[in-house]
């Protein structure tokens, strides 16, 4: 890279950070929001969990079983007490942040006395209308609703919802893994409060991340840029144009990725690309019925050989747990 292309990168990633200090909302956060209800203690959910409990804020996190919950606090207290080696953390700075979560099977109880809503549960669009319909019925009126969907639209999502619970019903759509990734897509319908807007942005630096705002459109801004170009990158492969790995290295060297696309797809998992494709083919507008949206035959056989990525050992790289 030349000297003038460097300093031309670093002078954007300062006009970058100076935007984003411009924009920082003077609303404090924690004047309307102090407790927030998690559904899902899953990848996403509990990850969601330790950002928001590092912040200050305290955290119900429901899910089915315990045994989901044990798993789910038990990934917290594994990264937290990562961070903690790292950082020269107290002895007693982890517990310190999981006395924060409190846990619970008890669906409606969890959102009692919460401020905002996430749900992370499985992306299956009944599941969620089904959640969000049950805690309309039980949150506090001032209760603000987000979905964590990376498939689904909002308008979808919140179609069981009283009109007035729409208004406050958002996408808060984070990335995995949740602790170390620094962007929130905050996607809104048209009928949203233009002050909820102000304070969800506001929320999101108080947890130490970067919102970006979108209008309730499939895939938001990344998947509806990544999706594509994920697809483009396994039928190159399929059609035996190349291998797994130069398909990698060629991103990574040639347009200065991070990782390569077969990389990433591994990382985020394989049945989360799987499950955004399906719902795109299905039912988005503007893409149901697209055949570049159909899951091939080798995804397929992926999803049902359990080959999902990083989190079952295998995906399109084999891993050592």
């Amino acid at each position: 890279m030349s000297s003038s292309t460097a300093e031309s990168a670093l002078r954007r990633q300062h006009q970058i950070l100076d935007h984003l200090r411009g924009n920082r909302p003077e609303t404090d956060p924690k004047a309307a929001i102090s407790h927030v209800a998690i559904y899902g203690a899953g990848i996403m959910g509990s990850g969601i969990a330790q950002v928001a409990a590092q912040s200050g804020y305290q955290v119900a996190l429901w899910d089915v079983t315990q045994a989901d919950l044990d798993r789910g606090i038990q990934a917290i207290r594994k990264s937290l007490t990562r961070f903690a080696r790292k950082t020269n953390q107290p002895a007693d700075w982890v517990q310190s942040i999981v006395s924060r979560i409190s846990l619970t099977t008890d669906q409606l109880a969890a959102c009692f006395s919460a401020d905002l809503v996430i749900e992370a549960v499985v992306e299956n669009l009944s599941i969620k209308q089904s959640l969000f319909s049950r805690l309309d019925t039980v949150a506090k009126a001032s209760c603000v609703f987000a979905t964590n969907t990376s498939s689904l639209l909002i308008a979808d999502v919140s179609a069981k919802l009283s009109d007035e619970r729409k208004r406050r019903t958002v996408a808060l759509h984070f990335f995995n893994p949740v602790a170390v990734m620094k962007l929130v897509e905050i996607a809104y319908m048209d009928g949203t409060d233009p002050e909820l807007l102000t304070l969800l942005k506001a929320w999101v630096l108080d947890i130490g991340k970067v919102p970006v705002l979108c209008r309730d459109t499939p895939g938001f801004i990344v998947n509806r840029l990544l999706v594509p170009y994920n697809i483009e990158a396994r039928q190159l492969v399929e059609r035996g144009d190349a291998t797994i790995e130069d398909v990698d290295t060629a991103m990574k060297l040639g347009a200065g990725y991070p990782m390569g696309p077969f990389e990433l797809m591994d990382m985020t998992g394989l049945d989360t690309g799987y499950h955004i494709m399906k719902a795109w083919y299905d039912n988005a507008p503007g893409l149901s019925g697209d055949s570049r949206f159909k899951p091939s035959p080798e995804m397929e056989q992926m999803m049902r050989d359990g080959h999902l990525g990083r989190k079952s050992g295998r995906g399109y790289y084999v891993y050592d747990n």
